[in-house]
């Protein structure tokens, strides 16, 4: 799922090469990708692309200063900028990936694909970001937050610090994958309780989130929309990396697997050498 770092890096590729261009029109080809229905697509048509920009995990394009296409990737979308489209034909709905494609002035546009079967990739063409669900209900950004705010928004919620972390109505933007690597460089058990962590824990987690979000925007930032999942991949210590040699202590990083996700964890460094048990099978250690 593309997470703070990366709906960034699109967002910073679309204000340079799109702002400043006008809407040809926007498609929309797979029709429950679409949640709104006034303003309708074809208000896009003859604006300009004026800025875009982020809320959380939630890509938000501006057309004319007026209307926002806010859109959330879920697990399997992405963005895909085209130099050049082929033909002008309409795009049958319900075929391939494509969800929704935008043309621009110069022949160039972007598309938004949704690989698999599950289709939970979700946009709204509205006046106000704020007309999203999502949106409204997001807690302050992971970025822009202080040591006090972070504590306060942390501990207001009782439960297991991974879950808390990537709540987003507690913290936007971060999601599984770079919340692995957070309590990995905080050195805190994924199933750690937030009413239990220690003033100084939780110091230490807040600079993780910081120098691992930071890091992860300074390395996506600037490259091609096409790029950015090599280079997410490439900067990950633990996620999506079970069995390989832990490159802080050299332990073996484990896996911890629930019905439709993962979490990765090094146990010398978070978890005092104890492994964590499956939670489908037995109880979990702390």
């Amino acid at each position: 799922m593309p997470e703070l770092p990366e709906v960034e890096a699109l967002a910073a590729y679309l204000r340079e090469r799109a702002v400043g261009h006008t809407a040809d029109r926007l498609e929309v080809v797979a029709i429950s990708a679409l949640k709104t229905y006034d303003p309708p697509p074809s208000a896009v048509a003859g604006l300009e692309l004026t800025d875009a920009g982020r809320h959380g995990k939630f890509l938000d394009v501006t057309f004319g200063g007026e209307l926002h296409l806010v859109v959330h990737l879920a697990r399997a979308g992405w963005l895909h900028y085209r130099d050049a489209f082929p033909a002008a034909t309409p795009l049958k709905p319900g075929k391939g990936p494509i969800a929704v494609r935008v043309r621009l002035d110069d022949g160039s546009g972007f598309d938004l694909t949704e690989a698999g079967t599950k289709k939970s990739l979700a946009a709204y063409l509205v006046r106000d970001p704020a007309e999203v669900p999502g949106v409204s209900r997001l807690g302050p950004d992971a970025l822009a937050v202080d040591l006090e705010t972070f504590t306060a928004r942390i501990t207001s919620r009782r439960g297991q610090i991974k879950g808390v972390l990537t709540d987003q109505e507690i913290l936007a933007g971060i999601g599984n994958a770079y919340s692995d690597e957070i309590l990995h460089v905080a050195r805190l058990s994924p199933f750690a309780l937030t009413n239990k962590l220690s003033e100084e824990q939780i110091s230490r987690l807040f600079e993780a989130m910081r120098s691992v979000e930071t890091d992860a925007v300074t390395r996506s930032v600037g490259q091609r929309a096409a790029e950015l999942k090599g280079e997410k991949r490439s900067g990950f210590r633990v996620h999506a990396r079970t069995g390989l040699p832990c490159p802080v202590c050299g332990d073996t990083v484990r896996e911890v697997s629930f019905a439709d996700t993962s979490l990765q964890y090094c146990p010398t460094c978070q978890t005092g050498g104890k492994p964590l048990a499956d939670r489908r099978l037995s109880r979990i250690v702390r």
